[in-house]
């Protein structure tokens, strides 16, 4: 089971949205399903053209490695040189700020994940996640519990 294209427009809908209704800076939102494919994304005007590619990093690097991006950062501060190394493997599309956001349904299958970026980073979680709550789905981000 993945992530449906209607969930992951909801997803990006709902976080744009939200973004605006925060004030934050302009967004980019990009929902990958579990196989790390790209199934929606959403860019506000004036968002940077490099974001897209920021967003969808923190949503693959997560799915790629199984772990959510605190728990990147944490190995990141561990050991930098695998982290690097881990980054140049996977040809840039890793990083370790909050704004990853693993997306799940109500049984805890992984349907895939979804990246913001364009504001702070806890902003740009906290627009995922919004985006996840109004698409009736269940977001881990490391930061529970």
């Amino acid at each position: 089971m993945t992530i449906s294209l209607e969930q992951a427009q909801t997803i990006v809908r709902a976080a744009l949205e939200h973004g605006t209704e925060q004030g934050f800076q302009p967004l980019t939102v990009a929902v990958l399903d579990n196989g790390g494919a790209l199934v929606a994304l959403g860019r506000q005007d004036g968002s940077g053209y490099l974001r897209p590619d920021l967003a969808t990093a923190k949503a693959w690097g997560i799915l790629g490695m199984g772990i959510n991006n605190r728990a990147l950062a944490a190995r990141a501060a561990d050991s930098p040189d695998i982290y690097t190394s881990l980054v140049g493997l996977a040809g840039g599309k890793i990083v370790s700020v909050p704004g990853g956001v693993f997306i799940r349904d109500a049984q805890g299958t992984l349907l895939g994940a979804v990246g913001v970026s364009g504001d702070a980073s806890l902003n740009d979680e906290a627009a995922a996640l919004a985006g996840i709550a109004a698409a009736g789905l269940v977001s881990e981000t490391g930061a529970e519990g």
